[in-house]
Formats: structure tokens, C-alpha cells, sequence
């Protein structure tokens, strides 16, 4: 089974990191909203903003699939030019999660009746 570090960002700026062993998130899109019980948090609902695979690539939401690309880009995720119009050649992982996503992003959409904090031990 898979494991990933799964990144929840609250609203008031805080983000909490959980170690997550599933397959329930393999195949998920950037964008997708999944069930907070998945990993742990229940009442939860979080939409999926990005992720990075093992060797650091970073997720792209409009790189279709699951495999790394070469692709030409002009401003992030995964590239932040210096000066404006200059664009580079870069490689990104596409907008599904597989078993070689390693960090998965996500952000609450619907909260819960316990903060995070509490559920995952650190309140």
C-alpha cells in the first residue's frame, strides 16, 4: 500500500502534515474533493491543490495523466521565470495521483465538529 504525506492547509494560514498509508487516493485529480475520513479527519471535506512525486516534480492541474512531461511553461507550479515572457522547458508529473506521488496538497472545503489540531493529536 502506498504511503503519502498529505498537507492540509486551513483557512487561517496553518497547514498540518499527516502521514497517510491508502490506496484510496490513487487515481484522484487536482481538483478532486475527497472525504476527510480517508485520512483521518472526520467531517472533513478537502479538495486536492497539487501534490510532488519522488523525484521532486511538481504536479501540474493541465498535464493530463500520470507520467512525468517535458513541457514549456511561462509561470508556475513548477516554474517562476525571473523577468516576464521568458518561458522554459521543464519537467512536471501530470494531475493524477499514482503510487510514485510522494506529498499530496490539499485545502478544507467543509469543516468538521473537532478542529485538526485535536484529531490529530497535536491539540
Amino acid at each position: 500500500m502506498p504511503k503519502f504525506k498529505v498537507v492540509v492547509s486551513d483557512d487561517d494560514g496553518k497547514s498540518y502534515q499527516l502521514e497517510v498509508e491508502t490506496s484510496a487516493l490513487i487515481g484522484k485529480k487536482i481538483g478532486d474533493v475527497i472525504d476527510g475520513s480517508l485520512i483521518g479527519l472526520e467531517g472533513y471535506k478537502l479538495k486536492i491543490t497539487g501534490g510532488s512525486d519522488k523525484c521532486g516534480f511538481p504536479m501540474r492541474p493541465d498535464v493530463p495523466g500520470t507520467g512525468v512531461k517535458r513541457v514549456l511553461l511561462s509561470k508556475g507550479p513548477g516554474y517562476r521565470p525571473k523577468e516576464r515572457g521568458i518561458r522554459k522547458r521543464k519537467s512536471v508529473r501530470g494531475n493524477t495521483i499514482s503510487e510514485d506521488i510522494v506529498q499530496v496538497n490539499t485545502k478544507v472545503v467543509e469543516y468538521g465538529e473537532k478542529p485538526i489540531a485535536e484529531l490529530i493529536g497535536q491539540g
